[in-house]
């Protein structure tokens, strides 16, 4: 019984997060503006990413368990650009870029920099939202931003949360 649950609550959340940033990226292309959306957002938010991706696989988890990471780091890369595109110069985004592809490596350099990465997450995920939060207070335009996309990161998180709970990965 334990076993199909966590394979249900694995595959529900891959299929969530297939389509997590999708809505999100509908926005932005249907509005032709990134307006609303917060740059170091996205950059935190995939930094968050990159550094759970990375640990679990320098860890060694079995793959359904991070599966979802790859997805949602294109997404955020398709925004990231999209961002840039809509604000006039897509080059801007290639040392950011450049800066996560490289950070890839450096995770895996020593061992305390991963754990130190990853004990970190947390305060960037918030510090993401915040970003977020503070970037629609300022424009006072939600318009590129997508309620769908934010519900189903609540899904995310909710099973993210249980299954931390429950002591299951």
């Amino acid at each position: 019984m334990e076993a199909a649950l966590l394979g249900l609550c694995n595959w529900s959340t891959l299929g969530v997060c297939a389509a997590l940033k999708l809505p999100q990226i509908s926005a932005v292309l249907a509005a032709r503006s990134a307006r609303g959306l917060s740059l170091p957002s996205l950059l935190l938010e995939l930094a968050g990413f990159l550094v759970f991706l990375r640990y679990q696989c320098y860890y060694g988890y079995p793959p359904l368990t991070y599966l979802e990471y790859p997805i949602l780091i294109a997404q955020d890369v398709i925004l990231l650009l999209c961002i840039f595109h809509f604000n006039g110069n897509v080059k801007q985004a290639t040392p950011y870029i450049a800066v996560l592809v490289s950070s890839w490596f450096v995770l895996a350099l020593q061992k305390w920099i991963i754990d130190l990465a990853m004990n970190l997450c947390t305060f960037i995920s918030v510090a993401s939202k915040f970003a977020q939060l503070q970037c629609l207070w300022k424009t006072r335009d939600s318009g590129t931003v997508s309620a769908l996309t934010w519900s189903l990161s609540s899904y995310t998180c909710a099973r993210f949360r249980s299954l931390s709970q429950a002591g299951v990965q």
